[in-house]
């Protein structure tokens, strides 16, 4: 049995026409002889309106009621697009999670999938039956509905393509892939045609907003190939998959951007022990998440400056938290909100000579002032004044050719 996974995003079925449109792709793949599963999200703007509801009705709106509710809007788009299968005279139904089961471990609203039972799914699929599978969800061992997570459709389809062993894995969305760099900031922007897990998870993780960055590492942990497509037009995709199947590693694959970040820099605190974790531990236990990082030690070794970035949002909470921290001291607080991350991502870093020089310095060709920087082994940031960001991506997507 050819089994693909094939998933559809809110945009994809935001409307009826659309999932009249989704349902034309499910049936080409049914007339090429795959046993289908389909994953749907809720149509698009319908989980927002029901997370609405819930903060109307409670400011501390039940958990595991919350997942219940939230998890209503993929049985909607599901009903809907089996229903039209159905018209077109094909076997199909949905599938809630918990009628499978789908079986996940951890807490309301961020769960993990850990079992599937196949059982059922395999039954019908044999007798050519095309099951329209809830996303998003699942039941914990107390048989309560869980869900996984904002973009956790794409979770789903990752795990059902594990445990049902599919050789094909298709996350249907309303872009046309992965690009070099976001296309609305800039239009030489170019669709990649194969990236790396880890490359897609630093893209993820640095704002590109195609796939959540949980969704990626599930399908790196179990080694599916994902292609990301559109559904709106028949073109190919982007093929997200593990290192070693890629031929042609570019110095830099793509560069991302962040409009939402803050800095934070304490000025003239004691050097000594364990004064980086009295400051960090506060801010971890209020969620606040903290980012870049730099220490810079003064010259008599006894003072030290610390600079951070956290999300523009939480500087406010951040500033009082500092402030009201009696164990640690300093001489000065800087805040500074028009602030933005660019970063470039790339395996071929790694054996790459030269390619900090060269980011730095066509930055500087520009004009472009350098506030904070951050390396990982294939990732190379800096923090720029928010409005350079867009004249830091043209530079960088230029000196590295990727509109090539």
């Amino acid at each position: 049995m050819k089994i693909v996974v094939l998933k559809f995003g809110g945009t994809s079925v935001g409307t009826i026409s659309k999932i009249k449109k989704v349902a034309k792709i499910i049936r080409d793949y049914k007339k090429k002889n795959y046993s289908v599963i389909v994953v749907s999200s809720a149509m698009s703007g319908v989980t927002n309106e029901l997370i609405k509801k819930s903060q109307e009705i409670s400011k501390n709106f039940s958990p595991s009621e919350y997942d219940a509710l939230i998890s209503s809007g993929e049985q909607i788009s599901c009903s809907l697009l089996a229903g039209r299968l159905i018209d077109e005279g094909y076997m199909s139904r949905s599938w809630l999670a918990w009628q499978i089961p789908i079986f996940t471990i951890g807490s309301f609203k961020n769960s993990r999938i850990n079992k599937i039972n196949k059982i059922k799914i395999l039954k019908y699929l044999k007798k050519g039956g095309i099951p329209i599978i809830t996303g998003f969800q699942g039941i914990n061992d107390q048989q309560r509905i869980t869900t996984i997570g904002r973009g956790g459709s794409d979770a789903s389809a990752i795990m059902l393509s594990k445990f049902f062993n599919a050789i094909r894995c298709i996350i249907y969305t309303d872009v046309e892939g992965v690009y070099t760099t976001d296309p609305n900031k800039l239009k030489k922007a170019k669709k990649i045609k194969v990236i790396s897990y880890e490359e897609m998870l630093e893209m993820a993780s640095l704002g590109a907003k195609v796939m959540q960055p949980v969704s990626i590492q599930d399908a790196r942990l179990n080694r599916i190939d994902i292609e990301v497509k559109s559904s709106f037009v028949k073109r190919s995709g982007t093929l997200i998959t593990k290192r070693s199947n890629i031929s042609d590693n570019k110095i830099v694959t793509g560069i991302s951007s962040t409009l939402n970040d803050a800095k934070v820099t304490l000025v003239g605190v004691k050097d000594r022990p364990g004064v980086a974790a009295s400051i960090f531990k506060p801010l971890s236990k209020n969620l606040i998440n903290v980012d870049m990082v730099v220490q810079n030690i003064s010259a008599n070794g006894k003072d030290t400056d610390l600079t951070f970035t956290i999300k523009s949002d939480d500087l406010r909470k951040t500033r009082k938290i500092i402030k009201d921290n009696k164990s640690i001291k300093f001489k000065k607080l800087l805040l500074e909100k028009e602030v933005s991350k660019v970063s470039i991502i790339g395996v071929g870093m790694i054996t790459t000579p030269g390619v900090s020089f060269r980011m730095f310095q066509a930055l500087a060709k520009k004009k472009i002032n350098i506030k904070v920087i951050s390396t990982s082994e294939i990732k190379i940031s800096v923090l720029v004044d928010k409005r350079n960001t867009k004249k830091a991506l043209a530079t960088l997507h230029k000196e590295f050719k990727l509109e090539n």
